[in-house]
């Protein structure tokens, strides 16, 4: 029995992927033309997709919490309120064409950038009380519900726009950020894939290839990122997302 190498490649891709989404975000634009490549429809790469950051934001999860890094309950509530706007997005995105995935993809990375490139400095949030009840609490609770739609709809992402609300809406230092990022991308990715699975739009044999890359990237960056501190991470997403934007647009 002949074995299938481009496996291997998945994994290397996955684990890639995996360290860039716990750090950042964005690592869908590494492994969704990968699964397309491989000759998976849009759609079903998009729900094969999930099955490998399912598991990946499952082991993000665990590696914060390995290193005390929690935002619990309040990351419960936010992700529970994103899972209600990811089955509506879901839903959109069985029938979605490559074209429209392309034209939105790209208006995020480019907006992403922007608002990093000329996001004012503030005062180091170690000092600032977190928000997260409250008002605050309610803004947060309808902000990662759309949060949720468009990460049910596309993902790929995702994680660069929740790097943006959560120290910006929360004063969260971008650890805590990073740690309640994955935990609410954990559970609305659960729901997403429950709704890509009902409609038979998953591969699991590559998805489940795809997941062992990208679990084992995502606990070894969430460690990691834990130890360098805020710098790595700040000086991490502003590379990524250059890159990323430079891809989209001139690739």
């Amino acid at each position: 029995m002949e074995f299938d190498f481009s496996l291997l490649l998945l994994v290397a891709v996955g684990f890639l992927a995996g360290i860039i989404n716990t750090i950042a975000g964005g690592g869908s634009l590494l492994t969704l033309p990968l699964l397309i490549f491989m000759g998976l429809p849009e759609a079903v790469a998009n729900g094969t997709n999930r099955i490998a950051i399912f598991f990946q934001t499952a082991s993000s999860v665990a590696g914060f919490k390995s290193k005390g890094i929690t935002t619990f309950p309040f990351s419960i509530y936010i992700g529970i309120s994103a899972s209600m706007g990811s089955l509506i997005g879901a839903q959109y995105a069985i029938d979605i064409d490559g074209e429209t995935f392309k034209k939105i993809l790209s208006v995020v990375m480019i907006v992403v950038v922007f608002l990093i490139v000329f996001k004012k400095k503030h005062t180091s949030l170690e000092s600032i009380a977190e928000r997260t009840t409250g008002k605050h609490l309610f803004v947060s609770l309808l902000t990662f519900f759309f949060v949720g739609l468009y990460g049910g709809f596309l993902n790929a992402g995702v994680g660069f726009i929740m790097l943006l609300i959560l120290p910006m809406l929360n004063k969260f230092t971008l650890v805590k950020s990073n740690a309640t990022k994955v935990t609410v991308a954990f559970i609305y990715t659960a729901v997403a894939l429950g709704v890509f699975v009902l409609n038979g739009k998953v591969d699991w044999k590559l998805g489940l290839t795809l997941a062992i890359g990208n679990a084992t990237g995502a606990w070894f960056a969430s460690r990691y990122s834990v130890t360098k501190g805020d710098q790595f991470i700040r000086t991490a997403l502003f590379i990524i997302v250059f890159a990323m934007a430079v891809k989209l647009w001139f690739f």
